[in-house]
């Protein structure tokens, strides 16, 4: 990305959030905060089910291997607790996470519409020419992904953090140290699986992010001529049904057909930075397991381990490499997220823009209308 255009994209951004922050700061923006504190209590109660269920499952293959029937009846008894609360907690997660989700989208959808309808700016946007047309794609996809995707990311980053707080103890006692031959030389390693846990999860971290860099521009480019082929099928409509010159469709036709050639080389280029980045996650989702149950078995071959702590170290590995590679897992959605918002905040520019009456380059932007927050 040049210069100019990380400069455009530090205006969009910034355009965006004072607009869209105004939902958080508004008379009745109490309730949000309220709803959101709960969804934190609701996160760490899902991830104390989590350590319950880790702690479950070496309890329930220590039994196993010592063939104790009435441990194994125990377990699966403290099972169907654990499994209903987790489901209840699950269930309750997703409506507070979608009523926020619903609520803000709304609040920013309609203060959009708002500022494009007022002084009649959607006719003069409309005689501008350049890629910041098609307020419709923006106003409704562009914003729901943009008012979507933070919430998800914020109570993803607060579940990655407790869970390596809370998991990273597990491997820390469970794991404990172990002697490596270095050089010839054997060198204890306290925590040897808190350490390998960090030093994987870094490795595939910076992997997805040298592939994935370019994520951001193409989802960008991609929805644009998505946009513009949406635009092109409703001027053909409208040629259709009396609104445009008869004259023009045959030139309607072609522009039709251009745009769809357009859309499709962007979803090919989409594709192969799709390819490159599940290359990455894909090989991380199959290789992480294994690798908890790896460095686990030379404990377990010695006898210093049994079979429910290499489980529970196995999985207690996996949580925590999970957590640190939130980047690696979300990086898709951050980078369509980051695109979205960038459309958004470049259509307030623009309208600012028209409101001024001044070029791209000196645009100034002016502040966006608070409301306040409405009832859930």
């Amino acid at each position: 990305m040049s210069e100019t255009e990380e400069a455009v994209s530090h205006r969009e951004w910034a355009r965006f959030w004072e607009s869209a922050s105004g939902f958080w700061l508004g008379l009745g923006a109490w309730r949000i905060w309220l709803l959101c504190a709960s969804l934190v209590v609701i996160v760490g109660l899902q991830l104390y089910v989590q350590f319950r269920l880790n702690y479950w499952n070496r309890d329930f293959f220590d039994a196993l291997e010592n063939r104790s029937a009435g441990r194994l009846r125990m377990q699966a008894l403290l099972l169907v607790p654990l499994c209903a609360a987790s489901v209840t907690l699950a269930v309750a997660s997703v409506w507070g996470r979608m009523t926020v989700q619903r609520n803000w989208r709304e609040w920013l959808t309609e203060h959009l519409i708002k500022y494009w309808m007022e002084d009649r700016r959607y006719v003069n946007l409309a005689r501008i020419q350049g890629d910041q047309q098609i307020p419709e794609y923006r106003i409704a996809e562009d914003a729901r992904i943009a008012t979507d995707a933070p919430i998800d990311f914020a109570l993803g980053l607060v579940s990655s953090l407790l869970t390596a707080i809370i998991f990273i103890q597990i491997l820390w006692n469970v794991g404990g140290g172990a002697t490596l031959p270095i050089l010839g030389y054997g060198i204890w390693i306290p925590g040897y699986l808190v350490i390998g846990v960090t030093i994987y999860s870094g490795i595939v971290t910076i992997a997805m992010i040298v592939v994935g860099s370019p994520l951001t521009r193409v989802i960008q480019i991609k929805n644009q001529a998505e946009a513009e082929l949406i635009t092109a099928a409703h001027l053909l409509r409208e040629v259709g049904e009396g609104g445009a010159p008869k004259e023009q469709e045959t030139e309607v036709g072609r522009g039709l057909a251009l745009a769809l050639q357009r859309t499709l080389a962007q979803w090919r280029r989409l594709c192969r930075q799709l390819m490159r980045t599940t290359l990455v996650s894909q090989g991380n989702a199959l290789l992480a397991p294994v690798m908890g149950l790896v460095l686990c078995s030379p404990k377990f071959l010695a006898g210093t381990m049994s079979l429910g702590e290499l489980t529970q170290a196995a999985a207690a590995f996996t949580f925590v490499q999970g957590s640190f590679n939130w980047l690696v897992d979300n990086y898709g959605r951050v980078a369509d997220w980051m695109s979205s918002l960038e459309r958004v905040g470049g259509l307030l520019l623009l309208l600012d823009q028209i409101d001024h009456g001044v070029s791209s380059a000196a645009r100034k932007e002016i502040p966006a209308v608070v409301g306040s927050v409405k009832p859930l």
